[in-house]
């Protein structure tokens, strides 16, 4: 072990290799680690929370030791290094722009390309005797295996798909049970992703309270609390994309996360004309707009599935997005008209 200057917290020094040095990971998250995860899940510095690509070492890992590939999204990394307690392997970190590995899968950046520029910039071949890397499962739809053995040497081997089951599957003999192969969104993993979705709708959010304050002021209102109070059922159809849907996804019909998101805003949309009956045209806005939106931020979380592939992410956007500005504009269109009428 080589006394070098640590750099971050999670560095617990260095190591030699065939390369150089390598940093020595660390395999317990600290309280920074925590806490910006927490913030990232939250949106804060989400887009700037990677770690540099390269070559990682847990343990003591010899040239005998087993390779595993990540991405440099930092959430992510930590979640590896953190099921890595008491093993001694390499860790090799992917530049894939600071996403996660199964959107940056789709994106490209975890890729074969990228695999074959690490595996040449850390001179892999000299740091290990043996040609085999462990990838993530999840990043197997940005991979050509055949194409990265033949460039690199290596062997390419899918890892299980959530980071807990690598201990198990490396004592497998790096062979995966089905449980390590099956996707899991269960309600636990449904709430880590939302806070971010619920924060990114704040734009969205910021129109419509702009349109309904227009709307009302040119009705002959002044700006008060009670158009304000108005405001709510666009906040609840944010509300209801955002979280309602993920919290009940298994259970709300249909399989696009789009038509979930519409089911759940027109059912929620009748019950408040039910309850705040008001002239014909405002229903029909209110159905037309409030289902559109919880559908919008319903769609939204398709990125966050694991349920749904590139394909199908594509294609449900395709279908649903034009539905939903149409039902959007009518619903503005026939809001003006509305108020035209009162004039």
């Amino acid at each position: 072990m080589e006394d070098k200057e640590k750099g971050p917290g999670w560095i617990k020094g260095w190591v030699a290799a065939g390369m150089g040095f390598v940093p020595v990971i660390s395999t317990r998250l600290s309280l920074e680690d925590t806490l910006g995860g927490v913030c990232v899940r939250w949106g804060i510095g989400r887009m700037s929370y990677r770690i540099l690509p390269g070559l990682y070492a847990v343990g003591k890992p010899d040239a005998d030791s087993l390779v595993l590939v990540t991405a440099n999204y930092k959430l992510t990394f930590d979640s590896l290094r953190k099921n890595l307690e008491g093993l001694s392997v390499w860790v090799l970190v992917l530049d894939t722009k600071g996403v996660n590995v199964w959107c940056a899968a789709g994106k490209g950046t975890f890729g074969t390309e990228e695999i074959i520029r690490q595996v040449a910039a850390v001179n892999l071949s000299s740091v290990v005797s043996h040609r085999m890397m462990i990838l993530p499962q999840l990043g197997a739809p940005g991979v050509a295996a055949h194409v990265v053995t033949r460039m690199t040497g290596f062997k390419v081997v899918y890892g299980p798909i959530r980071a807990a089951d690598i201990p198990r599957f490396l004592n497998n003999g790096l062979k995966a049970d089905p449980g390590m192969r099956a996707v899991s969104f269960t309600l636990k993993e449904r709430l880590a992703v939302m806070p971010v979705e619920l924060i990114q709708s704040w734009k969205i959010a910021l129109a419509a309270l702009l349109f309904h304050v227009l709307c009302a002021f040119a009705g002959g209102n002044t700006i008060s609390w009670s158009v304000f109070f108005g405001f709510l059922p666009y906040a609840g159809a944010i509300l209801i994309g955002c979280i309602f849907v993920p919290v009940m996804l298994p259970w709300i019909p249909g399989r696009s996360l789009a038509f979930k998101g519409w089911l759940a805003g027109i059912v929620s949309a009748f019950v408040y004309i039910l309850i705040y009956g008001h002239q014909w045209t405002g229903n029909l806005v209110y159905l037309l707009i409030l289902p559109a939106i919880s559908s919008f931020f319903a769609l939204n979380f398709t990125g966050a599935t694991p349920y749904t592939s590139l394909s199908g992410v594509k294609k449900e956007m395709k279908v649903a997005l034009p539905l939903i500005v149409i039902s959007v504009v009518f619903g503005v269109v026939l809001q003006i008209f509305g108020l035209w009428r009162l004039l």
